[in-house]
């Protein structure tokens, strides 16, 4: 847990970030004001853990997981949130399987590039037997 209180706020470029995202091109925003949503936004982040992990508790999980945020702000009373907040978590994990399956397609092409053709089999007998075609046999005595 956090030592001091203002271990718990919300990094200020990232809170004034969302501010200017969200607000209109030239409008102002004093500094008490952003000093207030971001304290709001921290206490809002805090809740909403604190409410997923009792609930994850509740079922016997240790881990909290995308649902049990889901859960926790059906919860609190912010069902309105719900449906939006799902096809972000849904974007996401689309995106994290595409990310993990473009890793795992290079990973593969990296390994096939370094192996040779055969296993076992030097590098200048396969070219020797690639430039001669179907036609060697290996003769063993």
């Amino acid at each position: 847990m956090a030592e001091r209180p203002e271990d718990l706020n919300l990094p200020n470029s990232i809170v004034m970030r969302l501010i200017k995202d969200s607000l209109p091109p030239g409008v102002l925003v004093s500094k008490e004001a952003r000093s207030a949503i971001a304290r709001a936004a921290s206490v809002f982040v805090l809740y909403a853990t604190s409410t997923a992990n009792a609930l994850a508790q509740a079922n016997k999980k240790k881990t909290l997981t995308g649902q049990d945020v889901l859960d926790a702000i059906k919860e609190m009373d912010f069902e309105q949130f719900v449906e939006p907040l799902t096809e972000c978590l849904e974007a996401f994990k689309r995106s994290q399987q595409s990310k993990k399956e473009l890793k795992e397609a290079k990973a593969k092409a990296k390994k096939q590039e370094r192996s040779p053709a055969k296993k076992g089999a030097p590098a200048e007998e396969q070219a020797a037997e690639e430039e001669l075609g179907e036609d060697v046999v290996d003769v063993q005595e």
